[in-house]
């Protein structure tokens, strides 16, 4: 193994798929990747066996083409305190320590948000890796947000930034009690995209087949996607609003895609900014793509092995004075 060579291996862990991969740094290469299906109705356990399955076979590999895995960082789609704790069970019914205990024997091994570590995969590798200030959204099984600071994904008081679509959309219907008010993720993920469109007796696995069907012609589709964008939309601008970002990053398999979705996003983004010198600000999809998530965690592997506190640096730790 180069000296010089830090090799990590992250973990991806969403609703609906598992990527992982076996990443070098400096550089951020992705040398080995493997994607498999959560199927997060088994429950926590099995999940968890599987992730450790998937682990060791890819340690396994990369110490077969002669690196060594120094460092497991896992991205979660759940709340990941500032101690690197998972503090809800939205998802995955996991804790850290039970984590740590399957992973931790392989390598060191740290926990992270999965919006913040692909945040950190942008700032380092892709579209923000210039910008001091700038704002990561991912659209897909979920929908979540990051700040970026100098590098380095905001983490608050208590680990909790990002849950911008999970609370009850304002509906100011008096008719409704507030209880009863869709959340955004039920409007405008994928699982709300195929859900909405179910209901218009529409045929959907994912919200990339509500897509398809758009592109195809079906206005059934358009209407589901360009009503949940508008509504995504109006919360990305208040976010312009509040946080002053140099630009925004949009990731997740929805982000990344192109058509009806993204194009009216952006529209309604921009009508919902208040401030003109924010309103031509530029909106772009994740560099890193599809494997954000695992080279963030991957790399917050890295950043923890060598005592780091900035997200970018992963050169050679500093001698002892």
């Amino acid at each position: 193994m180069n000296s010089t060579e830090f090799t990590a291996l992250g973990v991806d862990v969403g609703g609906t798929k598992i990527a992982a991969g076996v990443v070098t740094f400096p550089d951020g290469v992705v040398r080995t990747r493997r994607e498999i299906l959560t199927l997060p109705e088994r429950g926590g356990e099995a999940v968890l066996a599987t992730v450790e399955k998937l682990v060791s076979e890819l340690v396994a590999n990369a110490l077969a083409s002669g690196r060594r895995v120094q460092g497991i960082g896992v991205g979660v789609c759940e709340i990941v305190d500032r101690s690197g704790d998972i503090a809800s069970a939205n998802c995955l019914d996991w804790t850290s320590a039970i984590v740590r205990q399957h992973l931790a024997k392989l390598a060191p091994t740290v926990i992270e948000s999965d919006v913040r570590a692909a945040a950190r995969a942008e700032a380092i590798f892709g579209a923000g890796r210039n910008a001091k200030v700038f704002l990561y959204v991912s659209l897909g099984t979920g929908i979540a947000s990051c700040l970026v600071l100098d590098g380095q994904p905001f983490v608050g008081a208590r680990g909790a930034t990002g849950t911008m679509a999970s609370g009850p959309l304002p509906g100011f219907d008096e008719a409704r009690p507030p209880a009863s008010w869709p959340t955004l993720e039920q409007i405008a993920s994928g699982p709300g995209l195929v859900a909405r469109f179910s209901r218009l007796h529409g045929n959907a696995e994912c919200g990339q087949d509500v897509m398809a069907a758009a592109a195809a012609g079906d206005e059934r589709a358009e209407r589901v996607l360009r009503s949940a964008a508008e509504a995504l939309g109006g919360t990305l601008g208040l976010l312009v609003n509040v946080l002053d970002p140099e630009l925004v990053v949009l990731g997740g398999g929805l982000g990344a895609s192109v058509g009806i979705y993204r194009d009216t996003l952006i529209d309604s983004a921009r009508r919902h900014i208040w401030w003109d010198g924010h309103r031509n600000l530029p909106i772009v999809p994740a560099m890193t793509g599809r494997n954000a998530g695992l080279i963030g965690a991957a790399a917050s592997a890295c950043a923890a092995s060598k005592g780091r506190a900035l997200a970018g640096d992963f050169g050679p730790a500093d001698e002892p004075a």
